[in-house]
C-alpha cells in the first residue's frame, strides 16, 4: 500500500512549477547534483523504514504460520484448551486489526515531503529536450559518430559506466530529433539504439519493432525508398500484423516499381534530389564556423605568423605596470587581437563566479529592430509526408545562444571594481561609460552563434537607450579552462582563440573612424567537455574622444 502511495505521489509531482533553463548553465546544473544526493539519502531512509516494517510483518507471519499449522491438525483438541480459545478471540478481534494498521502505515511521508519541496525546482521537458539537442549539436560540430557518444569516449574525457548511453537513451535522442522533423539525426540515433539491441543489450521499455517504425519513416523522409522498404520488411518479420508497416510496405513497393518503370526519368532524378543528409543550416557560414571550432579551416601564413610576438606590456609606462608589466601575446594581426596572461587571480575569479551564480539568467541578445534584449532562437520548419507517421511531430525552437549570464556593477564588490580598473589601465579606454561586467556560464553544448558585438548601420537603435554610443571594443576574460571545445572563433578571418583560465582577449570592434569592423564577427563554439566561465566588458565610444583619436578614412 505504501508503495502504491509512493508511486501516486511521484505521478502527482511530475511537472515542475518553475522553469530555469537548467541545461544552459553548468553552474546551475551542479546544484541539481546536490539536490539529487539529498533525495537519494531521503529515499534510503524510506527504504530502511519499509524494511523495518516488513520485518515486523514477517515475524508475525512466521509465528502464526507455526501456530496455525499445529492448530489445524486437531482443531477441536486445540480449542479445547481455554487459553488457545481466548487467544484466538484476541488475535482475530485485536491483533489482526493492529497488523492491518501496521500494513497500512505509510512510512514514505518524509521522503514524499522532501520530494514535493524539491520537485518544483527540477528540470522540465524543455531542459531534457534542450540537453538532447545540445548533444546533437556537439555531434555535428565536432564530427562525432553516435557510437563514440554512446560509449562516452569524447575527446578530453575518460569513459566510465556512468557516461554510457543505454538503448533507451539513444531512442529518446532519436525521438527528440523526430519531434523537430530532424529526420537525419532521428535515423542516426535510432540506428544506434537498434545496434545496441542487436548486440544483446537488454531494454525494458523499447523494442526493435518501435525503433524500426521510426527508422522506416525517417529514412523515407530523406528520400531513400529502398532502405525504407528494407526497414519495413524487417519490422514485419518481427510483427507481421503491424497495420502501419503493412500500409507503408505497399506504398514503398509501388513507388519503387514506378521508379524502375520510368528508369532514369525526370521523376527519378527529382526523387534523388530530395534525399537529404544533415538538415540545411540557417547560417551560410555554418561549415566554416564548425571547422574553426575543430581547429581546422583557414590558417595564418608563416610570413604573417612570424610577425606575431609576445611581450611585457606596461601600456606606455602606466604607473601601475612600470615595475610589474603584464604578459601580452598577439593572437591575430588584422584585426589586432591580443591576449593578456595572468590578468586576474583564482581568488578574484571565484569571487566573481560566487557573485554571479545566484543571478544567472538565460542569456539574451539585442533585437536588431527594436534594440530590446531578448532570448535568441530560430524556428525549424516542419516537413510533411504522405506515409503514415508513427508519431505526430511538433514545431519547437532551437537555440542561438545557449548560456546563462549575470551583470555585475562596480559598486557591488571591490573585486568587480578592481577588474574594471585593470581593464581601463591596460586598454587606456574609459570604462565609466562601459556596460557592467557580464558573467556567462555555458551549459551542455553551450555556444553563441556568429555575431557582431557592435551595432551596424541597419541597427540604428541598438544601444540608443544607453546613450553611450556604439561598442568600440570587447574585453573577454576566460575564468575556466575547458577540456575540449569552447573556442572563440572569428569566422571572417579564420582565427580560433582557445580558452585559458586567467587570460583575457581584447580587440576593437570599430575602426578609429567609428565604422564597424566586420572582420570581428565571432562566435563561441559549443563546449564539448568541461565547464566554461567567461566575463566580458563591452566598452563604448563615449569618453574615448581623447583616448583613441578619430580617423579620417573609413577603415582608418
Amino acid at each position: 500500500m505504501a508503495l502504491s502511495w509512493f508511486l501516486i505521489h511521484i505521478l502527482l509531482f511530475t511537472s515542475s512549477f518553475a522553469h530555469n533553463d537548467f541545461f544552459t548553465s553548468i553552474g546551475h546544473m551542479t546544484d541539481l547534483l546536490f539536490t539529487e544526493k539529498d533525495l537519494v539519502n531521503s529515499l534510503k531512509d524510506y527504504i530502511t523504514a519499509e524494511e523495518i516494517k516488513l520485518e515486523q510483518i514477517k515475524k508475525w507471519a512466521d509465528k502464526l504460520d507455526v501456530l496455525s499449522a499445529a492448530a489445524t491438525q486437531d482443531p477441536e483438541g486445540f480449542l479445547g484448551h481455554p487459553v488457545n480459545a481466548f487467544k484466538l478471540m484476541k488475535r482475530l478481534n485485536t491483533e489482526w486489526g493492529e497488523l492491518e494498521s501496521l500494513v497500512l502505515t505509510d512510512v514514505s511521508d518524509g521522503f514524499i515531503s522532501n520530494l514535493t519541496i524539491q520537485r518544483q525546482y527540477f528540470p522540465n521537458d524543455d531542459d531534457q529536450v534542450g540537453a538532447a539537442k545540445a548533444l546533437m549539436r556537439l555531434q555535428d560540430t565536432y564530427q562525432l559518430d553516435t557510437g563514440t557518444i554512446s560509449t562516452g569516449q569524447l575527446p578530453g574525457s575518460s569513459s566510465s559506466h556512468q557516461n554510457v548511453l543505454t538503448v533507451e537513451d539513444c531512442y529518446d535522442l532519436g525521438k527528440v530529433a523526430y519531434s523537430e522533423a530532424d529526420y537525419y539525426h532521428t535515423e542516426l540515433w535510432m540506428v544506434q539504439a537498434l545496434k545496441q539491441l542487436d548486440e544483446g543489450e537488454m531494454s525494458s521499455s523499447v523494442d526493435a519493432v518501435t525503433i524500426l517504425d521510426y527508422l522506416s519513416y525517417s529514412v523515407y523522409q530523406q528520400g531513400d525508398l529502398e532502405r525504407s522498404l528494407d526497414f519495413t520488411k524487417r519490422l514485419l518479420e518481427l510483427d507481421p500484423t503491424h497495420q502501419r508497416a503493412n500500409g507503408n510496405l505497399k506504398y514503398f513497393e509501388y513507388q519503387l516499381a514506378k521508379q524502375e518503370k520510368m528508369g532514369a526519368s525526370e521523376e527519378a532524378q527529382t526523387e534523388e534530389t530530395q534525399r537529404k543528409g544533415r538538415p540545411d543550416d540557417y547560417l551560410p557560414e555554418r561549415k566554416k564556423y564548425e571547422q574553426l571550432c575543430r581547429g581546422e579551416g583557414l590558417r595564418m601564413t608563416p610570413r604573417r605568423q612570424s610577425r606575431l610576438f609576445c611581450r611585457y606590456f606596461s601600456n606606455n609606462r602606466h604607473p601601475k605596470y612600470v615595475i610589474g608589466p603584464v604578459k601580452q601575446e598577439d593572437e591575430w594581426d588584422h584585426p589586432h587581437i591580443v591576449r593578456y596572461l595572468n590578468i586576474v587571480s583564482d581568488k578574484e575569479m571565484e569571487k566573481v563566479k560566487e557573485l554571479a551564480k545566484p543571478r544567472l539568467r538565460r542569456a539574451t541578445i539585442s533585437n536588431p529592430l527594436t534594440g530590446v534584449l531578448e532570448t535568441a532562437h530560430y524556428r525549424i520548419s516542419k516537413r510533411r509526408a504522405t506515409v503514415h507517421d508513427p508519431q505526430t511531430g511538433k514545431l519547437t525552437t532551437a537555440h542561438y545562444r545557449v548560456s546563462k549570464s549575470a551583470w555585475l556593477g562596480a559598486f557591488e564588490h571591490p573585486v568587480v571594481d578592481k577588474i574594471n580598473q585593470r581593464i581601463e589601465d591596460l586598454t587606456g579606454l574609459d570604462v565609466t561609460t562601459a556596460e557592467d561586467l557580464q558573467v556567462a556560464n555555458y551549459g551542455v553544448g553551450g555556444q553563441y552563434e556568429p555575431h557582431f558585438d557592435f551595432g551596424r548601420k541597419d541597427e540604428p537603435d541598438a544601444f540608443e537607450e544607453l546613450g553611450t554610443g556604439n561598442r568600440i571594443a570587447t574585453w573577454l576574460l576566460y575564468m575556466s579552462d575547458v577540456q575540449a571545445g569552447g573556442a572563440t572563433v572569428f569566422t571572417d578571418i579564420g582565427a580560433s582563440v582557445w580558452p585559458r583560465k586567467g587570460t583575457a582577449v581584447f580587440w576593437y570592434n570599430l575602426y578609429p573612424s567609428g565604422e564597424g569592423d566586420y572582420r570581428t564577427r565571432h562566435a563561441a563554439c559549443p563546449v564539448l567537455v568541461g565547464n566554461k566561465w567567461v566575463s566580458n566588458k563591452w566598452i563604448h565610444e563615449r569618453g574615448q574622444e581623447f583616448r583613441r583619436r578619430c580617423g579620417l578614412q573609413e577603415t582608418d
